[in-house]
């Protein structure tokens, strides 16, 4: 799922997403078994990317469509499993005729910065007694590593980003209130670390840094880019390089929330 500017959704790359980030959906297949598809439901899979995590949720016999606002993503997605559905559309205002049995998000709604316009999306795509899933950054996800971030674009001379980061990683409490708020009753949440080993060993924290944080690295040449990985590594290294690969600070955030027939307006 692209962020909410235009920078980000020009430097996303499905060819480096799925070369280099494996472990995005890789890690995303632990939700699978607590969204637990079965044959025959619909279910929409929200922030898609590449198609692999819907391509999954198929294999269990459900009718999956695959949304994401990047087209590069859904076109890869499209010629990577000709046979499902996906199409372009934002988080944050998506309509679709026939409701689905379930919503299901990974690693996809931390990017977007208006979470109540998706939670209204996500009420009004379900339909009654069906079930949202997602897992999503949660707060203090790769905390160390914003930090270190901001520490290294300010050293090089150049602003920080209004608010410190483009993410949004809200607590369990915040989000789960969010939820409910919009006629989602939360019967499950978790907030978890889960250190993340990155793809391509001692490359792996400076392809990251190009794929995930473009607010750091906007507006620094090819050369600055380089320097602002190398300011980023050196203080993180004794911590967060551990037998030749690069790992980061995850901390996750899993819900399940339904659509009662109370919330129904």
């Amino acid at each position: 799922m692209t962020s909410d500017s235009a920078e980000g959704q020009a430097r996303w790359s499905p060819t480096l997403y799925n070369a280099k980030h494996s472990f995005v959906w890789e890690r995303g297949a632990d939700l699978l078994p607590l969204l637990a598809a079965q044959a025959g439901e619909r279910i929409l899979d929200v922030g898609c990317g590449t198609g692999h995590l819907t391509a999954r949720i198929a294999a269990a016999g459900a009718r999956v469509t695959g949304i994401d606002r990047s087209p590069e993503m859904i076109q890869e997605a499209r010629k990577s499993y000709p046979d499902l559905e996906f199409a372009v559309a934002d988080a944050t205002d998506f309509h679709f005729d026939e409701p689905f049995d379930a919503v299901f998000s990974n690693a996809a709604l931390h990017w977007v910065r208006e979470p109540e316009r998706v939670a209204e999306c996500i009420r009004s795509a379900l339909k009654t007694g069906g079930r949202f899933v997602a897992e999503m950054g949660g707060k203090g996800n790769a905390a160390k590593l914003a930090a270190a971030l901001r520490r290294a674009r300010a050293s090089l001379g150049f602003p920080v980003p209004e608010g410190g980061a483009p993410w949004y990683f809200p607590s369990l409490g915040e989000y789960a209130a969010l939820l409910e708020a919009h006629g989602l009753e939360v019967t499950f949440a978790s907030l978890f670390d889960r250190p993340t080993p990155l793809d391509e060993g001692e490359a792996g924290l400076g392809n990251w840094i190009r794929m995930f944080s473009w607010a750091f690295t906007n507006g620094l040449s090819a050369e600055e880019q380089t320097e602002l990985i190398r300011r980023v590594e050196a203080p993180l290294r004794g911590e967060f390089f551990r037998n030749g690969v690069w790992h980061v600070d995850y901390r996750r955030l899993r819900v399940v929330a339904w659509k009662r027939a109370q919330a129904e307006s």
